[in-house]
């Protein structure tokens, strides 16, 4: 790998930045001034430190973000603020995005990656990871809400939903939604058509990671390996068996 594409994969500088920086003689390999970006190396053994910090490579980056209201999940919008916009400047310049979408006013968990393959995997209907929700609703749950959830809801388009878990609070105001599928407006369309109206929405896991409770609204942290490891596993087909090494794109 070239020492300029690596540094702006990890997202310290562009190509022309790198190019001046080596000029000013603040890029070194194993401990050497390197003048030249266009050098190949291998990050793996190689040992590059650019303006005194050592680099740390890795091809992909995974973190969740607690969305708060008010933000789009888009990398990018003319009018509305968007969920990368919450990210470091460094992981901006690594192109994440997000692994799905959340409505503008839907709270809670997104994962954010620069890894298309795995973000494909995961929103394949194939493989049903299941998102999960809290929400309030404006008048009570009727008594057969979650028979009619577990059976596949139909929508007033016609569309049948797939079968959901629905968990109501004692005062049945509200509850826990369990989906394996993420249609447009699902859990709002789903409870307008059992007579009631979603009041506040929030994801609180995705693909069996629960959202951490010290992130507040608008904060993100990186993915733990064990967390890594459960996005790979809930991405692997399910025709096979186990989930793929940890950090090989499924």
């Amino acid at each position: 790998m070239r020492i300029d594409r690596l540094l702006t994969e990890c997202g310290l500088c562009s190509r022309k930045e790198a190019a001046l920086a080596a000029r000013r003689g603040d890029i070194t390999v194993n401990g050497d001034r390197e003048a030249n970006v266009s050098r190949h190396i291998d990050p793996a053994t190689d040992r590059i430190a650019f303006c005194g910090r050592e680099v740390l490579y890795r091809r992909y980056t995974y973190v969740m973000l607690n969305k708060p209201a008010g933000y789009v999940s888009a990398t990018e919008d003319r009018s509305l603020p968007y969920v990368t916009e919450l990210l470091s400047p460094e992981l901006q310049k690594r192109g994440l995005f997000p692994v799905g979408r959340l409505d503008r006013d839907t709270l809670g968990m997104m994962i954010l990656t620069n890894n298309g393959s795995l973000a494909h995997r995961l929103l394949s209907p194939r493989r049903h990871v299941e998102k999960e929700y809290r929400f309030i609703c404006s008048l009570p749950l009727p008594a057969d809400a979650e028979s009619r959830f577990a059976s596949g809801l139909a929508l007033s388009d016609g569309f049948v939903c797939k079968s959901a878990l629905l968990r109501p609070d004692p005062d049945r105001m509200g509850g826990i939604v369990v989906l394996t599928e993420g249609k447009y407006h699902q859990i709002k369309r789903m409870m307008e058509a059992i007579g009631t109206r979603v009041t506040s929405l929030e994801r609180v896991s995705f693909a069996g990671l629960a959202l951490d409770p010290a992130l507040a609204r608008g904060e993100w942290r990186p993915l733990t390996e064990r967390e890594e490891a459960l996005l790979l596993a809930a991405a692997q087909d399910p025709a096979q068996g186990g989930a793929p090494p940890q950090g090989e794109t499924p």
